[in-house]
């Protein structure tokens, strides 16, 4: 052999044995298909769609990754990860995940829940002060506002499941929203600072009235891990859930060695073609993408990263011998808290209900998707999706890197309900 062939060699064994890596412990890239109920051919639906869905006139790239009984059974790059198609979408690529963020955000507070650091039903002002007295906008504008005091205080409950009557742009909260917009909680250079903006914010309505969704909630858990965990909520995240899940590339940044990984973030210019996004992260990738750790949207992470987070939680709590929760705090995670409202549903769809940190499914066929019954996931603002699905004992994520317009003009269609109908169409028994 060459020293040549000897040296390419010597790296291709070197990639395999990082990717190897990275998957699932529980799980083996050469899983037979068929012996965990998904047939080779039904996959190539999912995958000729997903070819065309990346091809020149649409999304850059994406990496798909389907994990069943613990086994990783089909894990895909396509396209291309920059804007100008000249790097091919690799396995490993980096995404900003957003609020897939807020999952992991929960699960911390779960992780100190069952320690008795936190309970619940405890209210947001043990932990943080100006929080005790709250204030509901009744009327008025935002120059000048009427206000009153809440029938309740936001426990931490009603922050986990967006039901702590916080602006959220549901109608008729424009004015909130602006006054909101005003203190500028965004603009903090950490989560101290995030929740001293935030303890002048007013409410949009009475706690556990409604489901609103929002990301200040989640900072403000952030927060909390902080001040119940005495460590910075980075240092936690890293040591009490990274760390031990091996989620080697998943943090606030990217280390600058890496940053080439990272996707580039697009959105769809007035003239119809992709560009590249204004954010700062955009422009700079793998830089934090909020001046605070965000516990709403601030993450970078991998398929390979996310599911083994998410194969965790499916497997109730553990993973490769590392236990984060027990198994009845995932179960009271993967249930609908919406109990309080009727119907108990979120803003997003009457056949959902949302649990600790996700969606569940409470009707499939009002859906209108494939799925299950207490089926569970989220998604982030620039187009990854992941979806738990106890019953089938099935792990599915997809990262793209995509911001959808707001404006209502023309875009790239979503493809997350496509998706997750070409996964459920390949399942067996």
């Amino acid at each position: 052999m060459s020293e040549v062939r000897k040296k390419l060699h010597g790296s291709m064994i070197l990639v395999a044995l990082l990717l190897c890596a990275a998957l699932p412990h529980t799980a083996s890239a050469s899983s037979p298909k068929a012996s965990q109920g998904i047939p080779s051919e039904r996959l190539q639906r999912l995958h000729e769609y997903m070819r065309k869905a990346t091809d020149a006139n649409s999304y850059l790239g994406g990496v798909t990754l389907l994990m069943r009984n613990g086994n990783v059974v089909d894990w895909q790059a396509y396209g291309y990860s920059d804007l100008a198609r000249r790097v091919p979408m690799h396995k490993d690529a980096i995404f900003r995940i957003y609020s897939m963020t807020k999952t992991i955000t929960s699960v911390a507070v779960m992780m100190l829940v069952e320690e008795g650091k936190l309970s619940l039903d405890d209210p947001l002002s043990r932990y943080l002060p100006g929080f005790a007295a709250p204030q509901v906008l009744a009327g008025g504008t935002a120059e000048a506002p009427q206000l009153r005091a809440a029938t309740k205080v936001p426990t931490l409950h009603a922050l986990l499941t967006h039901t702590a009557g916080y602006p959220a742009g549901l109608k008729g909260d424009e004015q909130a929203v602006k006054l909101m917009e005003r203190v500028d909680p965004h603009g903090a250079s950490d989560l101290r600072d995030f929740a001293a903006r935030m303890s002048r914010v007013p409410l949009a309505a009475d706690p556990d009235t409604r489901f609103g969704y929002d990301g200040a909630s989640l900072e403000l858990l952030a927060r909390v891990v902080e001040v119940a965990s005495g460590q910075s909520f980075e240092s936690f995240l890293q040591q009490r859930i990274f760390t031990p899940l091996h989620m080697r590339d998943t943090g606030f940044s990217v280390p600058t060695a890496e940053r080439g990984r990272v996707v580039d973030l697009t959105i769809m210019g007035k003239d119809g073609k992709l560009a590249l996004a204004s954010t700062e992260s955009a422009r700079h990738p793998g830089v934090p993408l909020n001046a605070y750790t965000s516990g709403a949207g601030g993450l970078y992470s991998t398929a390979a990263d996310y599911a083994r987070f998410a194969q965790m939680l499916l497997n109730g709590g553990s993973l490769d011998g590392q236990s984060l929760l027990k198994r009845e705090t995932v179960a009271l995670m993967m249930r609908n808290q919406l109990t309080m409202l009727h119907p108990p549903v979120t803003q997003f769809s009457d056949a959902e209900g949302f649990g600790i940190g996700g969606y569940v499914v409470l009707d499939p066929v009002r859906r209108g998707q494939l799925g299950s019954v207490g089926q569970y996931g989220w998604s982030g603002a620039a187009s990854t999706t992941y979806t738990i699905d106890p019953k089938e004992h099935l792990v599915a994520i997809l990262l793209l890197q995509h911001v959808p317009r707001e404006d209502g003009g023309k875009d790239l269609p979503r493809i997350s309900r496509p998706f997750y109908n070409l996964v459920y169409q390949a399942l067996q028994p």
